[in-house]
């Protein structure tokens, strides 16, 4: 299952674990991600998505932002 958010593009990111005496090893920052089902404010249509919770709350707040994005898994939804 890959890590990326449907909407925003969220990807994990890369990063150090830094201990106490200063060692640093890699390590991965991964998106807070969730399944949903939202309904598509143009078409009415249920999409089951993967979204990252921040997308979620913009999602909430401003829908006509992710409205491109939308357009497209909605789209896809139907083939």
């Amino acid at each position: 299952m890959s890590k990326v958010c449907d909407l925003s593009g969220k990807r994990p990111q890369t990063g150090h674990n830094i201990s106490h005496s200063n060692r640093k090893t890699m390590r991965r920052y991964l998106p807070n991600l969730t399944k949903r089902t939202i309904i598509d404010p143009l078409s009415g249509k249920k999409l089951k998505i993967k979204i990252s919770v921040r997308a979620q709350r913009t999602l909430l707040k401003n829908p006509a932002k992710f409205a491109v994005q939308l357009k497209k898994l909605a789209q896809m939804a139907q083939k």
